[in-house]
């Protein structure tokens, strides 16, 4: 049995549960006895018992039963295939997995043909779409056999084990359950822990993420000086081969940090005053009847995919400035950090212009009142008591357009193009960290290499200077929110 028919059984009989457990409460009621809780307590109390035990050892399994069942399958492998590199083993692992997937389809006069070879086995496979590039060898089906028939004894006996586990706790709730059960308590403080555990999930995630890409990090700066690294000023790291010495200035940050840097600012240029000053409008001067079309007019920009974006810097923005650049005598690359700039801030208007609007329209009117009695006008009232209010804000809205800038790639791939120039010229064409660490993921590489490894150094470096900018905004919120609050 699938797990996940045995989670639509416990389910099932957790439902059950839970009607057996909520009638049972009111027949004690009816007999003339006081139950402590309500009968939907009673009923989640008996549905409790009934499923959570088996499902958290169906998730445990589901969770640990690929690593452990390829660990039993390996093991059984012949000692030459054992000792052979990590690659050719994986290969064959890879092998087996896919015949495994397939083994089921197979009868027993298929698999004989499999063993024997030629054109026949050949045949077999593309019938039964079995990705292997070649016929198997002996022990890749006796080791496909193997993890198939692996595979279903698990399955079963985790089915079964699931089922009496099922029943112990359903015998369990009705064994306990009494008019003196204090069942809302029971449920109440399991569904606190069941929220404790949710809310460290981001938590226990962005560990998880730091983690992985420092350990990647450490083992790059193994490779390459740390120094080298956050201080080189060229980055050309294709003439470093997988185990060779890296020379200092192949990977070094400061071009990639320096676009990123750029254009960030450029597009925060464009987006920060148009939306802080569409968001005003619409919240203080604007009808009803115009701010109901002006925000959603703006937020349609949000909606269009990056790609598009980059596809209207690429052949429309940028050419359109290369030419009006040349008309006034200035040399102005297609490719450019204006051209990836000015188009990844108008995508990013909307971050800006609509939470600043929902920000300055939740200031209360008392603070408006309050000014225009003491004779100041609408725009004094604006920028001397709404604007301050709001601060906070405002800000973090800023700080969500700053991190949608920094985490921008395929408009920089087309807009920008992927040098990894150290230039002031917005006119000249950068590339920026998140470029990079796509392409150094992309290809053949080994993963052991300096210039796949890389990746996770950059990874970690976005991280720091994004975390660096959160507590400058935290301090900024902090400052402004003790005196207005």
């Amino acid at each position: 049995m699938q797990s996940s028919h045995v989670f639509i059984v416990l389910l099932v009989l957790a439902i059950a549960a839970f009607v057996v457990g909520r009638v049972r409460v009111l027949q004690l009621r009816n007999a003339g006895q006081s139950v402590h809780s309500l009968p939907f307590y009673h009923g989640m109390y008996f549905a409790i018992c009934t499923s959570l035990l088996p499902i958290l050892v169906l998730g445990l399994w589901m969770v640990a039963s690929h690593y452990t069942i390829n660990s039993w399958v390996t093991s059984a492998l012949p000692q030459d295939i054992l000792a052979q590199s990590q690659g050719d083993r994986s290969l064959s692992i890879s092998m087996i997995d896919s015949l495994a997937e397939k083994s089921n389809m197979l009868s027993a006069s298929e698999i004989a043909t499999l063993r024997a070879g030629g054109d026949a086995a050949t045949t077999i496979l593309t019938q039964h779409n079995i990705g292997l590039s070649q016929n198997p060898e002996a022990f890749v089906i006796d080791a496909a056999l193997h993890k198939t028939a692996l595979v279903q004894s698990a399955a079963w006996i985790i089915s079964a084990l699931c089922l009496m586990l099922a029943m112990l706790g359903f015998y369990y709730a009705w064994r306990k359950q009494s008019e003196d059960l204090r069942t809302r308590n029971i449920v109440e403080e399991l569904f606190r822990y069941v929220l404790m555990a949710a809310s460290s999930i981001a938590i226990l995630t962005t560990a998880g993420i730091v983690l992985s890409v420092l350990s990647e990090s450490i083992a790059f700066f193994k490779s390459v000086p740390i120094a080298s690294f956050l201080f080189g000023t060229v980055w050309d790291p294709r003439f470093s081969a997988a185990g060779a010495e890296a020379s200092a200035g192949q990977f070094g940050l400061l071009p990639l940090l320096w676009g990123t840097f750029f254009i960030t600012i450029v597009a925060l240029a464009v987006a920060i005053p148009v939306g802080l000053t569409a968001a005003i409008y619409m919240s203080e001067y604007a009808s009803s009847k115009m701010r109901g079309f002006t925000k959603p007019a703006l937020e349609v920009l949000a909606g269009i995919p990056t790609i598009v974006y980059g596809f209207f810097a690429l052949t429309t923005f940028g050419p359109f400035l290369q030419s009006a650049g040349a008309k006034a005598g200035l040399d102005i690359s297609p490719n450019s950090v204006l051209s990836a700039g000015f188009v990844m801030g108008v995508m990013i208007i909307p971050f800006v212009s609509s939470l600043s609007d929902d920000i300055l329209s939740a200031v209360p009117n008392s603070l408006r009142e309050g000014s225009y009695g003491l004779g100041a006008t609408q725009s004094e009232t604006i920028k001397k008591v709404v604007l301050p209010a709001a601060l906070p804000g405002i800000v973090g809205a800023c700080l969500l357009a700053v991190s949608r800038a920094v985490g921008e790639t395929m408009i920089v791939v087309l807009a920008a193009g992927i040098a990894a120039n150290l230039t002031a010229n917005p006119f000249k064409p950068v590339t920026t960290i998140t470029v990079k660490i796509v392409s150094q993921l992309t290809g053949d590489l080994e993963f052991n290499s300096p210039q796949t490894l890389v990746a996770f150094a950059l990874g970690l470096t976005l991280f720091v200077f994004t975390l660096g900018l959160n507590v400058l905004a935290l301090h900024i919120v902090r400052k402004y929110r003790e005196q207005y609050e």
